[in-house]
């Protein structure tokens, strides 16, 4: 078995939790469990049933994305946040969550993944957020129809894909940003961008997007957000071969 500090500060050490990023969810160890460490769960979201899970499966330890203190912290500790708390403490099973950080991680980045999936071309750091660029830029190996790459996407990310048809029927530069960052066409706009793939896309995207001439392709904030998690768990294995690792799917459909 491993220890729980040895392998947090090695965490640490790979995702920085504590660097530029000025982040509202607080990065790190957020729940202290056992000493020793031999079962890690690994999911997208800090919710009761991947808590759950970890138990079912012996686990003691488990990793997100989307953890359960953000801001200032959690102020009251009732409801479905002791349901989810009661769980962790009982048996024992620390919590640790990389937000902004395992977006944008060059190597097991949500966004870093999700361009080398797609064969983007020499991708470069863009999206400005929190302080840090979060997201990948990149030009396309051939250009692609719009149709043709959505439906790309969709192969590659395993997603049903909403569209915005809002720039040019021809895609050659796209922006990826995880999440909810529909937002972002501006700087797409400015950087040449043409198509932006992230997660949301909500009412008060659309006219933006279409001003700036900017596709966006959504795929899903859950489903875009899985593969960081996932490269960190393949990274995980392989520094501790002793610890089993395990990502659950709990998708959100959104």
């Amino acid at each position: 078995m491993t220890r729980r500090d040895d392998l947090v500060s090695w965490l640490d050490a790979l995702l920085a939790p504590e660097g530029a990023c000025q982040d509202s969810s607080n990065n790190g160890l957020q729940v202290t469990g056992a000493d020793e460490v031999k079962r890690i769960v690994f999911g997208v979201d800090a919710c009761l049933g991947l808590f759950l899970e970890a138990v079912e499966r012996d686990a003691d330890f488990v990793v997100v994305h989307h953890g359960l203190s953000w801001g200032p912290g959690i102020r009251y500790f009732t409801g479905q946040i002791a349901d989810r708390l009661r769980v962790l403490f009982a048996n024992g099973t620390s919590l640790y969550a990389s937000h902004l950080p395992l977006d944008a991680h060059p190597e097991v980045g949500n966004n870093a993944v999700i361009a080398a999936k797609m064969g983007l071309v020499s991708p470069r750091a863009f999206a400005r957020y929190g302080g840090i660029e979060i997201g990948w830029e990149a030009e396309l190996a051939e250009p692609e129809t719009r149709t043709g790459f959505a439906e790309r996407v969709n192969l590659t990310l395993g997603a049903a894909a909403t569209v915005l048809p809002a720039g040019p029927e021809t895609v050659r530069r796209v922006g990826v940003v995880s999440g909810g960052a529909a937002d972002m066409v501006a700087e797409c706009s400015e950087r040449g961008i043409d198509t932006l793939v992230t997660g949301e896309l909500g009412h008060m995207h659309v006219h933006p997007a279409r001003e700036y001439g900017v596709n966006v392709i959504a795929a899903g904030h859950y489903r875009t957000e899985v593969f960081g998690v996932q490269a960190l768990m393949e990274r995980v294995r392989t520094g501790f071969p002793g610890i089993v690792c395990e990502f659950v799917e709990l998708p959100t459909g959104q």
